[in-house]
């Protein structure tokens, strides 16, 4: 029966004219066997195993302290190893690039190379928002395999990539599949990234593998896959490489990492937008906000205007102009395409960490119904850290569960705007205005957007 059908195939193959055209039998053993066989030997030995080492606990001691233990198990002082995920060498002294979620809050690092060779490592960048971490390793003088990073706007939908990883902690293992989408963005994911989409098999214990390319070069960083049940269904994601750049150009400063500020919020452009302002295609992010001397206003970027590009790159949405400008560098220049009362222009935007400006002034409050609440000043910096859109105002920062606020229901994130309907603006004018509220203390707050004014007890 097997051999049947493929006769069949074969005389099918070589029949009709329209078929030999598109497929062609093997014509020698060497195309027979092809495989990724000699990519995966490039690249392998750079992906590596990230474990966490917990101290043995106190009740493990008088164990430790039996003649009988230390005869048959020795005196070795062991330690326990959780596996966390996985990370990729990016260069022969040590560097590797994993997600921050293997490892967030974990304690002593240890990494396992594809040789068993273990390193202790130290954390030199680790970012939320962009998910990545870098860790280095100190292997003395021998140089270590890496894996070089390719372009990951190079790819195409189509493209075969290979995952390598150590899903479930296994072992290292390699899954093959194509592109099966770029500038993908995921529900309930920072809006700082989006994803190379793939059919790869990305399982628990991939996140912070290598997504490699059939040149045997890093496009991206395993992160996450979409599933019902906890395995792979073929749909998984990976942080394109330029994102992995951006963080690696960063400057060595601990474990924060800086975000440039644009200076201006807007929303992807629509239907009847396109319409309206005269663009040729549904694309591109319609600006609504601009700080008053922020980078956008002091480059002539204006309300109404629409973005099209950075540095070349087209900007589809709001997702796309987020992800682009966290993969350009503070002190840089980007080149803003974009469309200026119904004409292509391009301006320059000099970029900039957010400045701190008013200080935070993070204060207890302690007089009034607003005892216990910790509040403080808006600025650029501390949106960004905080990721609101705010960026001016009075924000609270906590309400504890027992304190008189949290009972009118005043919450975290709030931003008090008036005190008895007078404009406060920094938290001293909070302090000075609760002081002389009276009797009754009314608070105007924004919440999500919407304005709301709640009512407490003065004294």
């Amino acid at each position: 029966m097997i051999a049947r059908c493929l006769v069949f195939l074969l005389v099918v193959n070589l029949s009709g004219p329209a078929w030999a055209a598109d497929k062609i039998v093997s014509q020698s053993p060497q195309q027979i066997q092809l495989s990724y066989a000699p990519v995966v030997r490039r690249a392998a030995p750079a992906v590596v195993n990230i474990f966490t080492r917990e101290p043995e606990p106190a009740s493990a001691a008088p164990l430790k302290n039996n003649p009988n233990y230390r005869r048959y198990l020795g005196d070795e002082d062991e330690t326990a190893q959780t596996p966390l995920g996985s990370g990729v060498l990016v260069d022969p002294t040590g560097t590797i690039v994993t997600n921050e979620h293997v490892i967030h809050e974990a304690g002593q690092l240890t990494v396992v190379l594809n040789d068993r060779r273990q390193f202790d490592a130290t954390v030199i960048r680790a970012d939320e928002r962009t998910d990545l971490a870098v860790l280095k390793i100190n292997t003395g003088a021998d140089p270590l395999p890496y894996l070089e990073i390719r372009d990951s706007d190079e790819l195409e939908v189509g493209d075969i990539v290979l995952a390598i990883g150590n899903p479930f902690g296994v072992g290292q293992t390699v899954t093959n599949g194509i592109v099966s989408a770029l500038a993908r963005t995921v529900n309930g994911l920072a809006s700082e990234r989006t994803f190379i989409q793939t059919d790869a098999a990305i399982n628990p214990g991939n996140s912070g593998g290598a997504l490699v390319s059939l040149d045997g070069k890093l496009v991206g960083i395993n992160t996450a896959l979409y599933s019902e049940g906890g395995g792979s269904i073929g749909i998984g994601f990976a942080i394109p490489t330029i994102l992995v750049r951006a963080v690696l150009a960063q400057p060595t400063t601990g474990r924060t990492l800086a975000h440039p500020w644009l200076g201006a919020s807007g929303h992807s452009v629509t239907v009847g937008a396109a319409r309206r302002l005269g663009l040729p295609r549904v694309s591109g992010v319609v600006i609504d906000d601009i700080v008053p001397n922020g980078p956008a206003a002091n480059a002539g970027l204006a309300a109404g205007d629409v973005v099209l590009s950075i540095d070349g790159k087209p900007v589809d949405d709001d997702e796309a102009l987020h992800f682009r400008f966290a993969t350009m560098p503070v002190g840089s220049v980007a080149r803003f395409g974009i469309w200026h009362h119904g004409q292509p222009g391009e301006v320059k935007i000099s970029l900039i960490a957010p400045p701190e400006v008013p200080p935070r002034n993070v204060t207890p409050i302690k007089s009034s119904w607003l005892s216990g609440v910790t509040v403080a000043n808006l600025s650029p910096a501390l949106a960004d850290e905080l990721q609101v859109e705010d960026t001016s105002g009075i924000i609270v920062l906590d309400v504890p569960r027992v304190a008189p606020a949290a009972r009118q229901r005043l919450k975290v994130g709030d931003i008090i705007e008036a005190v008895n309907g007078q404009p406060v603006a920094t938290v001293g004018d909070l302090q000075q205005a609760l002081a002389h509220a009276g009797a009754v203390a009314k608070i105007g707050v924004s919440r999500d957007g919407r304005m709301m004014q709640i009512t407490g007890p003065s004294g």
